[in-house]
């Protein structure tokens, strides 16, 4: 019961920082994924690199030197996201956007799921698995089409103009950020009053940064987590839960 009342009220408070701020923005991990059925990156025994040295397959030089042992990862990854659903969290946040209470997700998550959802200013810093380009010409193709090339044959699927293997439109191992991604984050986060990091370890720079910018410029940070992160000791609240079940609690406590 102790729990349950510690929650509630930890959830209380998160609604009533999203009624007080003028700027909201929710910064999500791997973690709001989870509830979809999408394995997170490190946890023991579970987490996607826990078997493979991301280095080895998931690098730009591997795509560029080994475009067919490349793919013969990442096309067992574009599988395992293409017919996965949004989950509540997901929904919550779509939710929260459609009633004006936040300005927009910045997500380091390639699932498209926000999107899904329904929310509609969605910042995807890692890229997406919706598209995927052709390094010679930049034709672009979509997922299902891409799909649909990997069930026909073995090996890297190729641009239809080019014949070029087709990366996928998200930031590999040795990328840069898209710079207007990373840029519109950025500047959402130092106009934000709040910042609501959820289902994020926020250690991954150099986004884990956006919760120090929104600090430095007088707002204040949430987090919507299981386990540690770095800002735990700075947040004005952290809900410690399962991600669906906390947002669930905050629509609530909105509607109360």
């Amino acid at each position: 019961m102790a729990a349950t009342r510690a929650t509630s009220r930890e959830a209380l408070r998160l609604a009533e920082l999203i009624r007080e701020a003028q700027s909201t923005v929710v910064l999500t991990g791997a973690g709001v994924s989870v509830p979809s059925g999408i394995p997170d990156f490190r946890t023991p025994g579970k987490g996607l690199w826990e078997k493979v040295d991301p280095m080895e397959v998931a690098h730009i030089d591997v795509f560029r030197r080994e475009p067919d042992r490349f793919w013969h990862f990442y096309s067992q990854r574009f599988a395992a996201l293409g017919d996965k659903e949004p989950n509540g969290a997901h929904e919550a946040l779509a939710e929260l956007e459609r009633r004006g209470l936040i300005e927009g997700v910045i997500t380091q998550n390639i699932d498209r799921l926000h999107r899904r959802a329904g929310s509609r200013r969605v910042i995807e810093v890692h890229g997406s698995i919706d598209t995927c380009s052709c390094p010679e010409c930049g034709g672009r193709v979509d997922l299902d089409r891409v799909l649909a090339m990997m069930q026909s044959h073995a090996g890297a699927p190729e641009c239809e103009a080019c014949v070029a293997p087709l990366k996928p439109d998200v930031v590999l191992f040795g990328e840069m950020l898209p710079e207007d991604a990373i840029n519109d984050a950025y500047a959402l986060a130092s106009n934000a009053d709040l910042l609501i990091g959820v289902g994020s370890s926020l250690e991954v720079y150099p986004v884990a940064s956006l919760p120090r910018v929104t600090l430095d410029s007088g707002g204040r940070v949430a987090i919507v987590t299981q386990g540690p992160t770095p800002y735990d000791g700075v947040a004005d609240v952290k809900l410690s839960g399962d991600v669906v079940a906390e947002l669930d609690a905050v629509l609530a406590a909105l509607d109360g």
